[in-house]
């Protein structure tokens, strides 16, 4: 693919002046921006602009002549290098296309209302005002914004000065530090806040609509404040900012953004209604505020070159928001979280042939956004980082932390940058070693065997479905059990003595980013030790999880399962229990042809599940712990599962008796489930009523979750049809609703067929956004016989020259393929060890 230039290159901001005016009801804006920087160029000068109207243009006081070109590029006809003042006036639209400039709709004692944001990462900056809108391109700015009266005026920095005038109102903002262009951002409309300070004085609020609980904010501005102190001590550099806003919007196409000063949440990712926000959400509201956060210095502070080193900023943030909540609620234990999250993501989507590396080119502007593949540049990255920091140890991997931030606050980095300061903070040569883990894809999967005293090891790449043959081979942290095994594993065999009968155990802490295939005398130790409880909670979830890998490489054969999951029985642990279920699920795929092995699957959920069941039953006991009261939903899930009709009869009769904001938030999603699932079309009716009119970000997510479970075809059909109608369904919750549909049993093959339908109203409404190509990887993630492949491909393949779903369909091509080969390898002997129980 032909690459483009950088327009850095020829022209380099120092300031902007801009002065912004939102017309909201008549969704326009108009501006005026001063440019101070420096030209480079004897051509012409060029700036970033795309979908605005450039009404003036002048240069140094002198009016000049101007062009659009292509890649979204303005060239003034300007060719005289050095300092230069550019003076722009211009226009625009706010759409609703949650990038850019766009407003967020609400209602507030049934009046409908709306807020006034910005998402301009990863480069949406260009779409409000002209600029050089790369990361590398940092300037200071100054903004203005005239609005309408009686609103909330949010910027990056503090109010320098707010007055009325005949215009409208008139908010000055301080001076920015120097920041990208990505980063500025401002919100508008009327909020409530929650306020404090740090013990540093730094102002910290959380903000929200008046359809929002006021103690929504709480939770959310008590984590808040103690991540930026615990960040403060870290990193050894204080907060950079003298605020630091958290704001909930209703519409928002991803989870947050990290805008300087001024983080922008969904609303379910931020406020916790301490009446209806389950454990779960309030964990991972934490992680988000400890992510955003993070960025503040990741990012913010120091801030990549360009977007192929996006993971500077997204693994780093992935990694600390769990360093914080671990440091903030130990009692959490959530580096478990860690291993039944990022681990698993990391580990499924990155033994796909073709998937991109951590570190990847970008040669077009649409590539960008493809960048944020969750399972990659947040999840493995994440997870290669967490390698480093046991690799270098705790306290060198700190220590480099905070030179790094001394040598390069408010500039820009590479990652040779961050590895070289975390070398000099060890002594240890980690530079070329992480170069390779970052630039390639894939990941190893370590053959240990056993000959009398020896154990053998050896690497190659891992992969699930169809590849490519490869030689590929990394610097293993092997972090075995014994001293006897080498620190580091560099070539592709390994060898050491080991004489003893305990079980052992590669990778300990499941810290690095490989698997391990035991042999058969080396596994049955391990199985003999989940039965004696002789294995920590951390070492018997991923012995399961990575159990379910093989099985899906096709290295054990999936009926194998299901005995290792029998010998889970007696297991207490709820993170290890998330791992049996998904582990059930896998075998899910198998039986759906035939009702008698299905039936037996079920019964089995339902057996190994009932001790916990009868001891936990439907009512939270006083005094539980948290993580019982956690592992009650998980148990609760696989009963239902398996059909018993008593646990079926007494979710409805929890539906029927209590209002849906009254259930108990770990349960509501399965109650839900069960009458929709079980229920007749008034059920759906009612709950998709309750989905239109609920404020309540929960309660909405427990809604989709639950009637998406529904098996009457035409109500299927209608909540497809209702996905389009941004009256019920919020276009950033879209892909939520179309992936639970398209995993349903009796849903997906109508999902399917919607996607094909409306791949026209697809494109129009999601084509520029990080979203877009959710809808061909959600797709391949649901799909699982070879007419459905051959479909896939034959709709798919002609959208792979579009640069922002072209990896994408590449991926799902495989993954299907690699799905379907392992139902039609594996499914005989799932279904006749099952039929065996």
């Amino acid at each position: 693919m032909q690459a483009f230039s950088h327009l850095l290159d020829s022209f380099v901001p120092e300031h902007y002046d801009l002065s912004l005016t939102l017309e909201r009801e008549a969704r326009a804006f108009h501006g005026t921006i001063s440019i101070k920087g420096f030209q480079k160029s004897d051509d012409y000068l060029p700036l970033h602009t795309k979908d605005l109207t450039i009404t003036s243009a002048a240069v140094d006081g002198n009016s000049v002549e101007y062009e659009h070109s292509d890649n979204d590029e303005l060239r003034l006809a300007h060719t005289v290098p050095g300092a230069h003042i550019i003076v722009l006036q211009f226009e625009g639209k706010i759409t609703d296309a949650m990038h850019g400039l766009y407003p967020c709709y609400f209602e507030v004692d049934g009046i409908k209302k709306e807020l006034l944001a910005t998402q301009f990462e990863s480069h949406h900056a260009r779409e409000v005002f002209p600029c050089i809108d790369e990361p590398a391109a940092k300037a200071t700015f100054d903004l203005t914004l005239t609005t309408e009266e009686g609103v909330e005026v949010l910027g990056n920095m503090p109010v320098d000065w707010q007055r009325s005038e005949p215009e409208g109102l008139v908010t000055k903002f301080e001076t920015s530090p120097r920041m990208s262009s990505y980063l500025l951002a401002f919100v508008v409309g009327e909020m409530q806040k929650k306020t404090a300070q740090t013990k540093d004085g730094v102002e910290v609020n959380v903000w929200a609509t008046h359809a929002q609980p006021a103690s929504a904010l709480d939770f959310p501005l008590d984590i808040a404040v103690r991540s930026i102190e615990f960040y403060n001590d870290y990193f050894g550099t204080p907060y950079p900012l003298p605020k630091a806003d958290h704001v909930a919007l209703p519409d928002f196409s991803s989870g947050a953004m990290e805008n300087w000063g001024l983080i922008t949440y969904r609303e379910m990712a931020l406020l916790a209604d301490p009446a209806t926000t389950s454990i779960s959400s309030r964990q991972y509201i934490a992680t988000v505020i400890a992510h955003e956060l993070a960025h503040q210095w990741f990012g913010n502070l120091v801030t990549m070159k360009w977007w192929n080193d996006l993971w500077l900023n997204e693994s780093f943030a992935t990694l600390m928001e769990y360093i914080a909540v671990d440091a903030l609620h130990p009692e959490w234990n959530i580096w478990l979280d860690f291993a039944t999250n990022e681990t698993i993501s990391a580990l499924r989507r990155d033994a796909l042939d073709g998937v991109q590396a951590v570190q990847v080119d970008v040669n077009h502007p649409d590539e960008i956004s493809t960048l944020f593949d969750p399972s990659i540049v947040y999840a493995k990255g994440a997870r290669l980082l967490r390698m480093v920091q046991h690799y270098v140890g705790h306290e060198a991997f700190q220590r480099g932390l905070a030179q790094y931030f001394r040598d390069y606050a408010y500039d820009n980095t590479v990652g040779d940058n961050l590895w070289q300061a975390l070398a000099d903070a060890s002594g240890k040569d980690i530079v070329d070693m992480m170069n390779i883990w970052a630039s390639q894809s894939g990941y190893p999967v370590v053959e240990a065997g056993i000959n009398a005293d020896s154990i053998t090891l050896t690497q190659s790449q891992f992969f699930i479905g169809a590849h490519e043959q490869s030689d590929k081979l990394w610097p293993i942290p092997l972090g075995a059990s014994t001293e006897a095994a080498p620190a580091l594993m560099t070539e592709q065999t390994a060898s050491f003595d080991y004489q003893s009968d305990a079980p052992l155990q590669l990778n300990v802490g499941d810290s690095a980013h490989f698997i391990t295939h035991y042999d058969d005398v080396l596994f049955t130790r391990l199985i003999d030790a989940v039965k004696l409880g002789q294995l920590d909670t951390l070492a018997k979830v991923q012995l399961l999880d990575e159990a379910t890998l093989l099985a899906r490489g096709g290295i054990l054969s999936s009926e194998q399962l299901i005995p290792l999951i029998d010998a889970y029985r007696a297991e207490t642990s709820e993170p290890v229990w998330n791992i049996i279920a998904l582990a059930l699920g896998e075998l899910k795929k198998f039986v759906q042809e035939d009702e008698a092995a299905e039936q037996k699957l079920r019964a089995f959920a339902k057996d190994i599940a009932a001790p916990l069941y009868a001891e936990l039953g439907w009512n939270a006991k006083t005094g539980e712990s948290e993580e019982h009261t956690k592992l009650r939903g998980t148990i609760l899930g696989l009963t239902l599962y398996g059909e018993d009709e008593a646990a079926i009869a007494t979710a409805k009769e929890l539906y029927t008796s209590t209002k849906l904001e009254a259930l108990d938030p770990e349960l509501r999603p399965l109650i839900i489930s069960s009458v929709a699932r079980y229920g007749d079309e008034d059920v759906v009716d009612t709950l998709l009523e309750r989905y239109r009119t609920s404020q309540s970000a929960e309660l909405k997510q427990d809604i989709c979750v639950g009637i998406t479970s529904t098996r009457i075809p035409e109500k299927i059909d209608e909540l497809l049809a209702r996905i389009k109608d941004p009256t019920t369904v919020k276009p950033q919750d879209v892909a939520r609703w179309f992936v639970y549909l398209i995993r349903g049993r009796e849903s997906r093959a109508v999902a399917w067929q919607w996607v094909q339908n409306n791949w026209d109203w697809i494109e129009q409404t999601f084509g520029g956004d990080k979203s877009y190509d959710d809808y061909p990887r959600y797709s391949a993630g649901g799909l699982m016989t070879r007419e459905q492949l051959d479909e896939y491909t034959a709709f798919f393949a002609p959208k792979q020259n579009i640069p922002a779903l072209t990896r994408a369909i590449q991926l799902g091509i495989g993954e299907i393929t690699g799905r379907v080969e392992l139902i039609e390898r594996d499914q005989p002997a799932v279904i006749a060890a099952l039929k065996d129980l």
